[in-house]
C-alpha cells in the first residue's frame, strides 16, 4: 500500500503563483516547475471529463490503491439538457428535498407545530450530545496541533503552498464571515448581555430565562463579559473545529492518499473498498441534506435581514410574499453567477464581499465607542478564556434555554456547514503541515469574528446602556439596522449592510451548490452546468418552504434534524482522521 511516488513542485520558498493559486482553488491544478530537465515533447493534455486532476503527494506518503474510478457509477447525458449523476446518490437526495419542499409548501399550518416540536425535542434531548461532540472535535484539534503528527505535511513532506501566507489568510478570513455574522452580530451580544443583567428567574423549581450560565444580576461589566463570552463560545474555537476537522480529513485523503476529494473517501481506513457501495452512499446522502438545510437556514435568516432592511431603509412592506420574491430574485443572481463560473462569478462578488465587510466593520470602529472596542476585544477574548470551560460543560447545569436554544442550535447548524466549508478550506490548504493548518483554521477566523462581535455587538451594548432602548426593541432582524441609525451615515451604513446580507446570500448558494453538485455527481467537479443551477434552485425553494412553512423556528428544526445524523459521521471521520496520520507518520520515520 506505501510507496514512495516522483517528487513534484519545487522547494519552501518557491515565489508566488499566481496562475497556480486560481487553479488550485478552481480544482485543476497545473504542471509545476520540475527539478529535472523538461522532456523534450510534452504529454497531451488529458481531457476534460469533469474528473479532478489532484497533483501528485510530494515525497514518500501511503499512498492506498483502489480499483475506483471518479465517476464509474454515474448515470451521463448528452443532450439539450445533459447531466452527469451519481447512482443512487443523486436520485435519493434530490427525490428526498424535493418531496419535503412540496409538502412543507402545501401544508404549512399544519407543519409548523412539527418544525417546533421537532428543534424542541432535539436540542433539549440531544444537548449533551452535541456539545460533547463539539468538545471531541476542539480536543482533537489541540492534542494533533502538540502531537508528532502535526509535522505531517498536507500534499507530501515536500509539498509547497498553492497560496502564499497572505492570500491563504484571506481565504479563511472570507470562509470566517457569513450571513450568520450579519443576523447574529448585533442581536446575540445584546441578548446575553440583557438575559445576564436579568439573572435567573425561577417559575415552578424550573429556571426560564435565557441568561448563559448564572448571569450576573445589576451587574452591567459583568453581564457585559458572560454575555460577550457567551457569543464568542459560539463563534470561536468551536465550529472552527469542526470545519478544520472536515478539511483536513478531506486534504490529507486527498493529497496524501491519493483518494478523491470526497467525504466518503474519508472513511476508507474504516471500510475500505465497501466506501465505494452502500456505507459511502449513505455518507454522501447525509452530506448533501445536512448541506441542503445548513444552506437553507443560512438563506432564510438572510432573506428575513435583507427584507427587513429594505422595509427599514426604503419603506417596503416586510410580507411574506415579498420575502419569497427577494429569494426567489436572489436565487436566479446566483443562477447567473454560476454561468459564469468561480472565475468571473463567486470570486469576484467574494472579493467585494470582503471589502465590504472591512469598510462597514472599520467604519463601526472609528465612528463607535473606539476605545472601548479596541479595549473590549482583548477583555471579551479573556473572559471568553475564563468561561470557556463552564460553557463548554453539557452537566450539572440549570441554564436550559441558553444551552438548549442557542449552544445546541449552533453545534448542529455548524455540523452541517462543514462539508461546505470544509472542502472549501482543503482545496485552499495543500502544502501545510498538519500544525500550521489547525492553529491558523481554529485562530485566525476566530479572532475576526471576536473583533465583528466587538465592534457590532459591543457598540449595541454602549447604546442600550447609554439610554437608549430601540435596539432591544426592534424585531431580531431588525437589530443590525436599528443599531446603524443611530451612528453616522446610517443611510449609507445600512445599504451595506443590506448589500452584504444579499452578495453573502449568492456567494453562499453558488459555492454551496458547487460542494453539493461535486457530492452528487460521484467526485466530479466540471459536471453539466444545469444541475448546479438545479441545486441552486432547489436550495431557494427550501429557504422558501421553511419560511412559509414555520418561519424561524422550522429554519431551526431542519438544521438540528440534519445535523445530528452527520454529527455521528463526523465523530467516525475523527477516528478514521487519526488512523490516517498515524500510517503517514509511520511512512515518514
Amino acid at each position: 500500500m506505501s510507496q514512495t511516488p516522483p517528487k513534484g513542485p519545487g522547494t519552501p520558498g518557491t515565489p508566488r503563483d499566481r496562475t497556480r493559486e486560481q487553479d488550485a482553488l478552481s480544482g485543476r491544478y497545473p504542471s509545476h516547475a520540475p527539478k529535472a530537465p523538461p522532456p523534450k515533447a510534452e504529454p497531451a493534455p488529458a481531457p476534460d471529463d469533469g474528473i479532478e486532476p489532484l497533483p501528485e503527494p510530494e515525497g514518500p506518503t501511503e499512498i492506498i490503491e483502489t480499483d475506483y474510478t471518479i465517476g464509474q457509477d454515474n448515470i451521463e447525458h448528452q443532450g439539450k439538457v445533459p447531466f452527469d449523476i451519481h447512482n443512487p446518490v443523486f436520485g435519493i437526495s434530490a427525490a428526498a428535498v424535493v418531496l419535503f419542499t412540496v409538502a412543507t409548501l402545501m401544508f404549512p399550518g399544519q407543519l409548523e407545530p412539527l418544525f417546533g416540536g421537532i428543534r424542541d425535542g432535539l436540542t433539549s434531548n440531544l444537548d449533551w450530545f452535541f456539545m460533547l461532540a463539539g468538545n471531541v472535535f476542539v480536543l482533537l484539534c489541540l492534542a494533533l496541533i502538540v502531537s508528532p503528527l502535526g509535522r505531517i505535511r498536507l500534499g507530501g513532506p515536500e509539498a509547497t503552498p498553492d497560496f502564499s501566507l497572505t492570500g491563504w489568510f484571506a481565504m479563511l478570513f472570507a470562509a470566517g464571515m457569513g450571513i450568520g455574522l450579519m443576523f447574529y452580530g448585533v442581536s446575540e451580544p445584546l441578548g446575553h448581555f440583557e438575559a445576564a443583567l436579568g439573572g435567573p428567574v425561577t417559575e415552578g423549581g424550573v429556571r426560564t430565562d435565557w441568561a448563559p450560565l448564572g448571569g450576573a444580576v445589576d451587574d452591567p461589566e459583568a453581564a457585559r463579559g458572560i454575555g460577550m463570552a457567551a457569543t464568542i463560545f459560539h463563534w470561536g474555537l468551536h465550529p472552527w473545529a469542526i470545519y478544520a476537522m472536515v478539511a483536513l480529513a478531506l486534504g490529507l485523503f486527498a493529497y496524501n492518499k491519493g483518494l478523491p476529494l470526497t467525504l466518503r473517501a474519508v472513511f476508507y481506513p474504516i471500510f475500505g473498498e465497501r466506501i465505494w457501495g452502500w456505507p459511502g452512499h449513505i455518507i454522501d446522502i447525509l452530506a448533501v441534506l445536512a448541506t441542503i438545510f445548513g444552506l437553507a437556514t443560512s438563506l432564510g435568516l438572510g432573506a428575513e435581514q435583507a427584507m427587513a432592511g429594505l422595509a427599514y431603509l426604503f419603506g417596503f412592506q416586510n410580507t411574506g410574499l415579498n420575502k419569497i420574491l427577494l429569494i426567489v430574485g436572489i436565487t436566479f443572481v446566483a443562477g447567473a453567477s454560476v454561468v459564469l463560473g468561480v472565475e468571473k462569478g463567486v470570486k469576484r462578488l467574494s472579493e467585494l464581499n470582503m471589502i465590504l465587510a472591512i469598510v462597514l466593520l472599520i467604519f463601526v470602529i472609528a465612528v463607535g465607542p473606539t476605545m472601548a472596542i479596541l479595549g473590549g476585544f482583548f477583555s471579551n477574548l479573556g473572559a471568553y478564556g475564563a468561561e470557556l470551560i463552564p460553557l463548554s460543560n453539557p452537566f450539572g447545569r440549570t441554564d436550559d434555554n441558553f444551552r438548549h436554544g442557542w449552544t445546541a442550535f449552533y453545534w448542529a447548524w455548524w455540523i452541517s456547514w462543514s462539508p461546505f466549508v470544509g472542502m472549501f478550506i482543503a482545496r485552499v490548504s495543500r502544502g501545510r503541515t498538519v500544525r500550521q493548518f489547525l492553529i491558523a483554521v481554529l485562530i485566525v477566523p476566530s479572532l475576526i469574528s471576536i473583533l465583528w462581535m466587538t465592534a457590532l455587538g459591543g457598540t449595541a451594548i454602549d447604546l442600550t446602556v447609554s439610554g437608549f432602548s430601540g435596539i432591544l426593541d426592534a424585531p431580531l432582524e431588525l437589530e443590525l439596522f436599528t443599531m446603524l441609525g443611530q451612528l453616522p451615515l446610517a443611510s449609507i451604513t445600512s445599504l451595506v449592510g443590506i448589500v452584504l446580507v444579499i452578495v453573502f446570500f449568492v456567494t453562499s448558494s453558488d459555492s454551496g451548490s458547487l460542494v453539493i453538485d461535486t457530492i452528487a455527481a460521484g467526485g466530479k467537479i466540471n459536471a453539466p452546468v444545469p444541475q448546479r443551477i438545479f441545486w441552486v434552485a432547489i436550495e431557494g425553494a427550501v429557504a422558501i418552504a421553511l419560511l412559509v412553512g414555520g418561519g424561524l423556528v422550522a429554519l431551526q428544526a431542519m438544521a438540528v434534524s440534519t445535523g445530528f445524523p452527520f454529527a455521528i459521521v463526523l465523530l467516525g471521520a475523527c477516528y478514521a482522521l487519526v488512523k490516517g496520520l498515524m500510517a503517514e507518520h509511520r511512512e515518514l520515520r
